[in-house]
């Protein structure tokens, strides 16, 4: 499996600019897309998933152009929106019967077993004759992902599908989409959750408004953040300072004063040592210090 994009663009109505000449490769497994809220994923995902059509560029899905094969594309994927909703008045296993149908299964009995073996997969299967609208919000979430590989889909889009679970259910949902990405399929996680790409994904793109700032492993990424992660021990009188000038990524009280994580080039004589980065420090590094120093690649 393999999605080409090839200068692709999107302006809408009132002029503003959403992808800027996005040029990217993607292929089977994991796909991290990173990036603020407003930085274009959205509307990347929504042309992807046949919803939206770009202003210009192409998008080729395993052979298959976007234009003109927007059928052949849809039997190809499973969607999670990020504002998932579904009728109030069905039942869980129900629901997951209609989505089912919509994806094309027409035998009953092979989509009673459908329904009943992702139930289990996504751990709703005890909750199946509850009403959908009943569920938590967490099995809500369950119930999305469900109705997006009830098809067995090649390419499975989850936009924001994290958001608002407590840890363990977004644990839980990355467990499951890693395990399905060891098949031959391509899995696009579009989230600006950090951890979200750290924990799954083996490559990733970072878009930030609108273009495409960053493609590559996450450790490529973090290897561009090497030096730039500072442990300042701080006394109450620093602390103000250092919060106002530089990007903190954490706070911890000490006896003493305060040990402060910032990402910057240098801190400027304040007390403190390189430590090694992470995918959050990577990113918070790039957005406060080095992108709008870039043009899109």
């Amino acid at each position: 499996m393999k999605i080409t994009i090839e200068n692709l663009n999107k302006i809408y109505p009132n002029g503003n600019q959403a992808l800027r000449d996005i040029n990217l490769e993607i292929n089977n497994g994991m796909f991290g897309l990173l990036g603020p809220n407003g930085a274009g994923k959205s509307s990347l995902m929504r042309i992807l998933v046949t919803l939206m059509q770009p202003t210009s560029g192409k998008v080729v899905m395993n052979g298959f152009d976007l234009t003109r094969d927007r059928d052949k594309i849809r039997e190809m994927l499973g969607y999670l929106p990020q504002d998932f909703r579904f009728f109030s008045h069905l039942k869980t296993y129900e629901f997951l019967d209609y989505a089912a149908r919509l994806a094309g299964m027409k035998d009953s009995r092979t989509r009673r077993l459908a329904v009943d073996k992702m139930l289990e997969e996504v751990g709703l299967f005890e909750a199946r004759d509850r009403q959908a609208n009943k569920l938590s919000g967490g099995m809500k979430r369950r119930l999305g992902i469900a109705q997006a590989l009830i098809n067995e889909p090649k390419i499975i889009i989850v936009d924001e599908p994290t958001t608002g679970l407590d840890p363990e259910e977004r644990i839980r949902f990355r467990n499951l989409l890693s395990t399905i990405s060891t098949q031959d399929v391509i899995i696009i996680l579009s989230t600006h959750i950090v951890g979200d790409i750290s924990s799954s994904c083996t490559d990733m793109a970072l878009l930030n408004q609108g273009g495409l700032a960053f493609t590559g492993s996450p450790d490529e990424l973090v290897t561009r953040a090497e030096g730039k992660v500072w442990l300042i021990q701080a006394t109450e009188a620093e602390y103000l300072e250092i919060n106002e000038k530089f990007p903190v990524i954490s706070n911890v009280p000490t006896s003493k004063g305060w040990e402060i994580q910032v990402v910057s080039d240098s801190i400027n004589g304040y007390s403190g040592e390189n430590i090694a980065p992470n995918l959050e420090h990577a990113y918070v590094y790039f957005m406060e210090s080095n992108l709008n120093q870039w043009t899109a690649i």
